[in-house]
C-alpha cells in the first residue's frame, strides 16, 4: 500500500509517531510529496515520497530542493569577520 497512517508508517519504518509528526510540522517532509491529507482529513504518509526523500541524501540537498520548489532564494551569508572588516561611513 502506498499511503500509510502515521501509526502504521511508524511501526514499519522505525520512526516514532512523534518523529514523523515533527518532520511534518517543521517542513522536513514536504506536503503532497512525503505526506498528504486524505479526503477525511487524516494525515497519510506517501511511502514512494518517503523513499525519494531518503534517496536524496544529505539534508542540505533536501533544503535546496525545497527552496527551489518554493521559489525562495536563500539569504546571502556574511561572516562575522567580513562584518567587522567592512568600512563604516564617516559622519
Amino acid at each position: 500500500m502506498r499511503y500509510l497512517t502515521i501509526r502504521k508508517f511508524a511501526s514499519e519504518s522505525g520512526y516514532t509517531e512523534a518523529a514523523v509528526r515533527s518532520k511534518i510540522a517543521d517542513g522536513t517532509w514536504v506536503k503532497d510529496q512525503v505526506w498528504r491529507h486524505a479526503p477525511d482529513g487524516r494525515v497519510l504518509i506517501d511511502v514512494v515520497g518517503y523513499e525519494a526523500w531518503v534517496e536524496m541524501g544529505s539534508p542540505s540537498k533536501a533544503d535546496q530542493l525545497n527552496r527551489h520548489r518554493s521559489g525562495k532564494k536563500p539569504a546571502p551569508l556574511m561572516s562575522k569577520a567580513s562584518k567587522l572588516l567592512s568600512p563604516k561611513p564617516l559622519v
